[in-house]
């Protein structure tokens, strides 16, 4: 009877935990409503409350609404890296700072937020082209714990998602974007590359992620060839 119960709680655990992890979730009651991320939502929504998706009257929270959502499904459910996600864009396209989302979050949430942020201006002050803050974030992004990496990919395919249900459903896509359809699929490429790592914890977002990415080369009759085949120039 002992081995029999063994056995059934090694079948109930999740497999994207270390033992250790398995450990502290065994001796915290989960519940389904958390105060952090229930805080993180409503703030992001006041942050974004003036904004909308590109081309579109639909309001901005719903994209990381959505990347929290995917980290669920895909058996992430931390309270924080929740938070992070909800909160990943609050810095870089609004009048949110560190300093501030500091004051009201915990230390590792501000760090997973962080490294979301793409750097837009140079150390001068001059704004940086789109092909100077891709290969930074690039960089940046491959050198991230895997919690960082997993709001990435999260992120990400919401914005391949909602392209593809687009272009599924009559809309223009491309003239949307300030980079040209070749330097955009190459860019998510790259970033689906070094932000998966081989890591089993992210395979299945990276490779939901892949399987958009050709749907919409397909529909360019772009072929996918080796990471970093396109050679885009650099754009403003």
């Amino acid at each position: 009877m002992e081995r029999e119960s063994e056995q059934t709680q090694a079948s109930t655990r999740n497999p994207l935990t270390t033992d250790n992890e398995q450990r502290t979730t065994d001796t915290k009651p989960r519940t389904t409503f958390r105060p952090l991320v229930e805080q993180a939502l409503r703030w992001a929504a006041k942050c974004h409350r003036h904004h909308h998706r590109k081309v579109s009257n639909l309001p901005y929270i719903t994209h990381p609404m959505s990347a929290a959502m995917f980290l669920m499904r895909a058996g992430i459910d931390d309270d924080e890296i929740l938070a992070a996600a909800l909160l990943h864009d609050v810095v870089e396209d609004t009048d949110c700072s560190l300093a501030i989302l500091a004051s009201q979050f915990p230390p590792r949430v501000v760090s997973l937020v962080s490294a979301m942020t793409e750097r837009q201006h140079d150390a001068d002050g001059r704004k940086c082209s789109w092909q100077e803050r891709k290969t930074e974030h690039l960089q940046h992004i491959s050198a991230e714990p895997w919690e960082a990496r997993a709001i990435v990919l999260a992120d990400k395919l919401h914005n391949l998602g909602s392209m593809v249900f687009d272009l599924d459903n009559g809309e223009e896509l491309w003239s949307r974007f300030t980079s040209s359809p070749e330097r955009t699929l190459w860019y998510y490429r790259e970033m689906i590359a070094v932000a998966e790592q081989g890591d089993p914890r992210l395979t299945r977002l990276a490779n939901e992620c892949r399987t958009l990415i050709e749907r919409l080369a397909a529909s360019l009759s772009i072929t996918s060839g080796e990471p970093g085949s396109v050679s885009p120039k650099a754009t403003t």
